[in-house]
């Protein structure tokens, strides 16, 4: 057996608990800042939000199912999102499955379909900054993820 298959063996069970320990987080996170109403979702409002208070904003996720993977104006919006995200030290990372997140927050219209969650801000709730243990977890995933250049971690959302 090499180093490297050892090296793997020995990740694979943390990086998966990891995962879903960052999964649940997330889903905690989103029902309290909506609780709160600190909550943002759709690609513009979020723009509006970061030009206007970037500094209020604490979390960013950005969110695509596979058929959204070759919509390019969305793609520029989420680096163009990323960017400065990055530029403002604002913990971001990314989500696989609309259909899970439209049913955590629960945004749609009358008919059912989910709105625009392509991209949903958390902000501080008041001046003081929010001590929210789901997003201290959240915030030691992204920085852990940062530490070996993943810059835009993906999480997968517990069922």
């Amino acid at each position: 057996m090499t180093l490297e298959e050892i090296r793997g063996q020995d990740t694979v069970p943390e990086s998966t608990a990891r995962m879903q320990g960052a999964g649940k987080a997330l889903h905690e996170l989103l029902l309290s800042a909506q609780r709160q109403g600190c909550l943002t979702a759709g690609v513009y409002e979020s723009a509006k939000v970061l030009n206007v208070d970037p500094d209020n904003v604490t979390f960013c996720v950005l969110a695509a199912d596979q058929e959204d993977e070759g919509d390019i104006a969305l793609q520029i919006h989420f680096t163009l999102i990323q960017a400065f995200c990055c530029e403002n030290d604002i913990d971001i990372v990314r989500v696989g499955d609309l259909q899970r997140l439209a049913a955590i927050v629960g945004t749609g219209d009358e008919a059912g379909a989910p709105g625009d969650l392509h991209c949903i801000l958390i902000s501080n709730p008041n001046e003081d900054t929010w001590k929210d243990p789901a997003l201290e977890k959240l915030s030691l995933f992204c920085e852990e993820s940062r530490s070996v250049n993943d810059w835009v971690p993906s999480i997968t959302l517990p069922e």
